[in-house]
């Protein structure tokens, strides 16, 4: 009975031993793997998240600025034609109210 109660504590402390050395290997193995992988990611000349985020955030702000740029050039487009349309409706009325005043009576009075 001794014998087998001193065998089973015996291969308790083995099997706890092997079973520290096999976490201590893992452990090793982990580090091993991530210091791979650190460097195969710095060969590959990768943005980080922040790199990341700040330019997304500046094409956003490029973007909300360019429509509204937009949204201004279309405005004044619109007031420009609304301007150029009253200027023609104008000299149309004064050419027709006023037959002497056009270009070609000018040239004939020098």
């Amino acid at each position: 009975m001794q014998a087998q109660n001193k065998f089973f504590d015996d291969a308790a402390k083995v099997l706890g031993g092997t079973a520290s050395a096999f976490i201590g290997l893992k452990r090793e193995f982990e580090a091993l793997i991530q210091q791979k992988f650190e460097r195969l990611l710095e060969s590959m000349d990768l943005v980080t998240r922040d790199e990341f985020e700040s330019v997304r955030q500046m094409a956003v702000k490029a973007r909300s600025e360019q429509e509204a740029l937009l949204a201004r050039l279309e405005l004044l487009e619109k007031k420009s034609e609304g301007k150029q349309a009253s200027k023609r409706r104008k000299a149309n009325v004064s050419e027709v109210s006023t037959p002497g005043k056009g270009a070609k009576s000018r040239r004939a009075r020098k």
